[in-house]
């Protein structure tokens, strides 16, 4: 069986920040499950290529951050070497109204403070933290369980990144966590852990994990009514040769209330143009199209917004997040406006106070649902393990 110091749930930035900041405590002793089989989480970005090479990465979750606002954030992307640039919004946007049959041009905005994105995509920012971690490969492990998976056979105090992983149980059982989870083919295995940090969105974990004991009533209730963010939405992105609506005067933003694209903006990387938006079509309506009829409306709207050289991506994608099952579960079909709030991160009292402790985006109190967030969140969650003897100073473990 595999043991650990900490368990961390969720392979996505916080998760990976976290066991970043665990090393640099001197601390190895950790492993991380990610359900899916890549890691990332609600950051995914896409590689497109063209006849003379790559046309760039681009985004189909997590976009922006703001540097001016975000320190912390800007801080870890220059230690980790990577470079950023201002999003366009220079030119006009469009807007279409219900029932008009020309879209209607007005000056554009500015964000304040700027908004930028990272060369390569968000996925550069996970690609490069996941490398600075020092994980041993967990197919190397002799299988000496019973129950086989990827897990098996390892012990000691080892770091380990695991994907493909799903925890489906959580066991207070004294001086140690016992966190059950299945891989890929549906094998059972466990490890064990002193203390457990919840990389995944809190309403998420409520309604996957089983915990035993149950979490006290009042915060199962606080985590399950928080929103999580991107859950109930869909991004379309269409990729071409050119930023051609730039020769129009246009920014490649757009607002919409005939869609399906509720929200447009310019998606281009540094070579080469796209486009994304936001599909305004409710999850409930999404889950019963075609995704290929989405796509083509969604094109046709591309084409009334900026004329017929839209008609023809070299690459087109859509992600329908409400319809991913390691990021939305039912009540997160409704979409209603994301509401921050200060979420408690583990329990007040009981056997799960300071064992447990959510460090997802969504319990920063300040940027909770940013990529900022799940920064803030992991941070705190980790300087809370120190403060309660759960990690050790590399002069201490030394």
């Amino acid at each position: 069986m595999l043991k650990a110091r900490v368990a961390i749930v969720g392979g996505g930035l916080s998760g990976l920040y976290a066991a970043a900041l665990l090393e640099q405590r001197g601390m190895h002793d950790y492993v991380l499950l990610e359900a899916r089989e890549s890691f990332g989480g609600r950051i995914l970005t896409v590689p497109v290529s063209s006849p003379v090479g790559d046309a760039g990465s681009y985004d189909l979750g997590a976009t922006w951050f703001w540097p001016d606002a975000q320190p912390e954030l800007l801080g870890l992307v220059e230690t980790l070497g990577l470079e950023s640039f201002e999003q366009v919004e220079a030119g006009d946007m469009l807007v279409e109204h219900a029932g008009a049959q020309t879209p209607g041009r007005y000056p554009g905005y500015v964000s304040v403070p700027p908004a930028r994105r990272i060369v390569g995509g968000m996925g550069a920012l996970i690609e490069a933290l996941r490398r600075r971690l020092r994980p041993e490969s967990a197919g190397s492990a002799e299988d000496d369980s019973p129950s086989g998976g990827p897990a098996a056979g390892r012990r000691g105090p080892t770091a380990a990144l695991l994907g493909g992983c799903r925890v489906r149980r959580l066991e207070h059982a004294g001086a140690f966590i016992e966190v059950q989870a299945e891989d890929g083919l549906g094998r059972a295995f466990c490890c064990r852990a002193e203390q457990v940090l919840l990389a995944v969105p809190p309403r998420l974990a409520v309604a996957t994990i089983a915990f035993a004991p149950a979490l006290p009533q009042a915060l199962a209730l606080q985590w399950e009514s928080c929103a999580t963010w991107m859950a109930p939405h869909a991004k379309y992105l269409a990729v071409y040769d050119t930023p051609f609506w730039r020769r129009q005067g246009l920014s490649g933003a757009a607002r919409s209330a005939r869609g399906p694209l509720a929200e447009i903006h310019d998606a281009s990387a540094q070579d080469g143009g796209a486009l994304f938006g936001f599909l305004g079509v409710p999850a409930q309506v999404r889950g019963h199209v075609p995704e290929e009829a989405l796509r083509a409306h969604c094109r046709a709207q591309l084409v009334r917004l900026f004329g017929s050289e839209a008609a023809s991506p070299r690459a087109e994608f859509l992600k329908d997040w409400a319809g991913d099952p390691h990021t939305a579960v039912a009540a997160d079909q409704d979409t209603g406006a994301h509401q921050p709030v200060r979420l408690p991160a583990t329990a007040s009292d009981g056997v799960w106070q300071n064992r447990l402790v959510g460090v997802a985006s969504e319990w920063s109190a300040e940027f909770s649902g940013y990529v900022a967030g799940a920064v803030d969140a992991a941070r705190k969650g980790v300087d809370l393990l120190a403060a309660r003897g759960g990690t050790k100073t590399a002069e201490a473990s030394g």
